[in-house]
């Protein structure tokens, strides 16, 4: 397997080499920044000591509790038992709520605070509380936030940690017991994707996977083996490949790749989880193995939900925090009653709060002061739904890019973006969704090497990203980070995007075509590239379209299958090695109900079930067993029934009517989601782990990606920059959930 290893990395630097070649010079600083993946790991719903806040899907912030100092940032003093809308805040990715106030992270990578002020928390450079939102001042391209007792913590998109606020203990990390009312370095650290507070304490997540801590110490929430508070930051030993984790009160949460729980700290209700009441320096590892993709940690309790979207809670349980229709401590975790369905959750001091994938918010514990916000006071022991504060329909993977529609059509992006494919209107990577601020009324999306498509439901198709050959379709070569209309165009159904071009379908049955056209794939008869678009010649009673990485297929109504362009591995199916600049028919193939096309290869499903492949298979991408190109369809071997197949350069993987997932080719970073395959040729189609109830499957350069029928989506594989939306920039062996809600 090394060399099928070492020749894919050569591959990958050689595609990187030519996405950077296709962008503005850089100077070497902000080239690292940019290639260090922007990554956010943001929570959507926070629990302060007695506040809570939540961001709505339209980047909106609202807050409930008390608010005596302003943490509520309404403008005013006064306790909220309903949430109401912090003013003048918009395009929020995360928010964290520190004792008595809040901090909020913007899409363009600005931080906001409000509240409470008293050791310089706010960063604005002052002592005064604020009831409004203020901006941390010298503090850009952050990614990830974090709010203690009074001291926030902020990576930023080049990896380094920033802190302010209280330091008694040494929670700033510079090595002094020093305030700061501004953001200062934490010394030593470097390579950071991710960053939390306890009360008095930070842990800051590395890109390889490894934790580091600082701050207060007493209980051992550092996990450094001692008691001993620390102002410079140390390594958590014993804790690697880390993709989630949490700091509270006095105690640490973690989870690793493998959905193991682990825990440090204090103990003393049972918040670590581990049956007893002993209290640990170091990290231990819960018994129950849950398969959990998120923790937080409270005051005394903690929270954890499984990938089956359920929500686990332990440790004290005097207000109902941990949900479970008792007030009775549990050392072990436990179910929280009749929850389902969860993406997001936060801890507070005695309640709780789950963020679900239809984008509710349920809250239970203690609200005397409101900050459940149900709009009630006194105590609930079972999850109640925060009123007032109301799932993904299609789903298209670029090369290290992620696009996605809900039901509302509006249009989410997550991954690389260094050249403004996730029409942010800036270029800092995402590892969560984030939603288009520009684009609405969508019905589809298609997502090329490094640039977008959206079709509207009015018929206009809008680009943006990428544009070295046209392949926005806007008439010139120059990129953009903002969504454009191709102008000329209307009427169209369907869309489809490869490396460098792009295909629409019009209602009419014609195919039109721009972008990159070397070897003849926007099949028109010239060999000429083409910046606005064009219609495929010879083509009509088209029902559905693909793209490869250089070639175009399309189903006619009749059920054959035609295909034109870059033909070097036989992709275009007519018995040839000869580019194609026009249409040709795949030869012996009828009765086809849908196509999909990969980077050197071809796919059809026959009426029969039956699943049909050609073209590259050095690296056994067609499924059918072998290494040898076809230049003709082969029948892949142990397929039956209808379905949908998403293909990448190197590995396959399509969903069957059945809802189950299945993958072949390589299993490179665990793209095709079964462990037991990793970094190694799967030549036949092999059962992904578990996902079931799939409906569309999306496949890009190293990762995929499942959409279930209940809307949740997930994902697996390469993960660097941020293209699972998982929030860390850790690969998955395995699927994990995608945190868009």
């Amino acid at each position: 397997m090394e060399g099928v290893v070492s020749r894919l990395w050569s591959v990958w630097l050689g595609l990187l080499l030519s996405i950077t070649a296709c962008g503005p010079e850089l100077d070497s600083s902000e080239s690292l920044s940019r290639q260090s993946s922007a990554l956010v790991a943001a929570p959507r719903v926070a629990a302060g000591v007695s506040h809570a806040l939540a961001v709505r899907p339209d980047g909106t912030v609202w807050a409930s509790g008390l608010n005596v100092f302003g943490a509520l940032g309404d403008g005013t003093t006064v306790q909220r038992a309903s949430p109401v809308r912090v003013p003048g805040l918009t395009f929020v990715n995360a928010v964290a709520a520190g004792r008595n106030f809040s901090v909020a992270l913007r899409a363009d990578g600005t931080v906001w605070t409000w509240g409470s002020n008293g050791y310089g928390q706010l960063g604005d450079g002052t002592t005064s509380s604020r009831t409004t939102p203020v901006q941390v001042v010298g503090l850009t391209s952050v990614v990830s936030v974090g709010a203690g007792d009074s001291h926030v913590v902020a990576v930023r998109s080049d990896g380094t940690v920033w802190t302010w606020g209280y330091n008694g203990q040494g929670q700033l990390g510079s090595g002094t017991l020093t305030n700061r009312s501004t953001p200062g370095l934490v010394s030593g650290l470097s390579g950071v994707a991710a960053v939390t507070a306890g009360s008095n304490h930070c842990l800051a997540l590395r890109s390889d996977g490894t934790l580091r801590a600082w701050g207060w110490n007493i209980y051992g929430q550092l996990g450094d083996g001692s008691t001993t508070d620390r102002t410079l930051p140390v390594t958590v030993p014993g804790l690697t490949q880390v993709t989630t984790f949490s700091g509270g009160g006095y105690h640490s949460l973690a989870v690793t790749s493998d959905g193991s729980v682990w825990a440090w700290g204090s103990n003393s209700y049972g918040q670590l989880g581990t049956g007893n009441f002993a209290f640990s320096n170091v990290p231990v590892r819960l018994n129950a193995k849950d398969s959990t993709v998120s923790v937080a940690a409270g005051g005394y309790h903690s929270l954890a939900v499984r990938s089956d979207g359920t929500v686990r809670a332990w440790g004290q349980n005097t207000w109902g925090e941990l949900g479970d229709d008792t007030r009775t401590v549990r050392t072990s975790p436990v179910a929280v009653s009749g929850l389902s369905g969860a993406v997001s959750i936060a801890a507070g001091w005695g309640f709780s709060l789950g963020a679900l994938g239809n984008g509710t918010l349920w809250a239970w514990g203690t609200s005397d002061v409101g900050q459940r916000g149900d709009g009630t006071s006194g105590t609930r022991v079972t999850p109640t739904m925060v009123s007032g504060l109301s799932g993904v329909s299609k789903v298209a993977a670029g090369a290290s890019h992620t696009l996605a529609t809900r039901s509302d059509g509006s249009v989410w992006a997550w991954g690389a973006n260094n050249l403004g494919q996730l029409g942010l209107g800036h270029l800092s990577n995402r590892a969560l969704a984030t939603q288009l601020p520009s684009l609405n009324f969508a019905t589809g999306v298609a997502a090329g090497g490094t640039h977008s498509v959206a079709l509207r439901s009015d018929g206009t198709v809008w680009t943006w990203g990428g544009n070295d050959t046209g392949q926005l379709g806007n008439g010139t070569t120059v990129g953009s980070s903002l969504p454009a209309q191709v102008a000329g165009l209307g009427s169209i159904i369907a869309v489809a995007a490869g490396y460098r071009h792009t295909l629409a379908l019009r209602a009419d049955g014609t195919v039109w075509a721009w972008g990159y056209n070397a070897l003849g794939a926007l099949g028109d008869g010239t060999n000429v590239n083409r910046w606005s678009p064009v219609q495929v010649v010879g083509l009509s009673s088209v029902v559905s379209v693909a793209a490869g990485q250089s070639h175009s297929v399309a189903l006619r109504s009749d059920g054959t299958v035609w295909a034109w362009g870059m033909n070097y591995s036989g992709q275009v199916g007519d018995g040839s090695f000869t580019h194609r600049s026009v249409p040709a028919l795949v030869s012996g193939l009828s009765s086809a109900v849908s196509v999909a096309a990969g980077g050197d290869s071809s796919f059809a499903i026959r009426s029969g079930g039956t699943l049909w492949a050609w073209g590259e298979n050095g690296y056994t991408q067609l499924g059918d067993g072998t290494f040898t190109n076809h230049s003709v369809p082969a029948q892949v071997p142990g397929w039956s029934g209808t379905g949908v197949v998403g293909a990448a350069t190197y590995h396959t993987v399509a969903a069957r009517s059945d809802g189950t997932l299945w993958g072949w080719g390589v299993n490179f970073s665990g793209c095709l989601g079964n462990p037991a395959t990793l970094d190694n040729y799967v030549p036949t189609p092999s059962p992904v782990v578990g996902l079931s109830g799939t409906t569309t499957v999306a496949v890009g350069e190293g990762f995929t990606l499942g959409l279930r029928s209940d809307g949740t989506l997930w994902g697996f594989g390469l993960n660097s920059d941020g293209q699972l939306g998982s929030g860390y920039p850790v690969h998955a062996f395995v699927p994990i959930r995608s945190l868009l809600y």
